[in-house]
């Protein structure tokens, strides 16, 4: 099956829509199946914007959007938010890891114990 080729204002449209969609939380298998590509074709392009030159054919500008000073700050709370969200998992996978060490330790003893018969002579 020969596959189909696209133009190049067709690519830079089509990861347009992309980064949107990926803005919105979507899938790469989403947003693949949105493009009407596969996943390939899509990691194609994206390696294809990041190695194609600024004044090349324009798709390098798609990959970073201008930021402004509003951006910045929401950004700013993201990583805030993200480090707070992080510190918590932290802590609940060490709870469960503790927790984890606490029931191997039992499930030993138990074990211990029933190798250790008495002797009944």
């Amino acid at each position: 099956m020969v596959g189909k080729r696209h133009a190049t204002d067709e690519i830079s449209a089509k990861l347009a829509q992309a980064n949107e969609l990926a803005a919105k939380g979507k899938t790469q298998r989403e947003i693949s199946k949105a493009l009407g590509v596969s996943i390939m074709t899509y990691h194609r392009w994206k390696k294809m914007l990041k190695s194609s030159p600024a004044s090349g054919n324009g798709l390098r500008d798609l990959e970073t959007p201008p930021r402004s000073g509003a951006n910045d700050a929401s950004s700013e709370e993201t990583i805030k938010r993200l480090e707070i969200e992080n510190a918590q998992l932290r802590r609940l996978v060490t709870d469960m890891l503790l927790e984890k060490l606490k029931y191997e330790e039992e499930l030993r003893s138990r074990q211990g114990a029933r190798m250790r018969r008495p002797d009944n002579g």
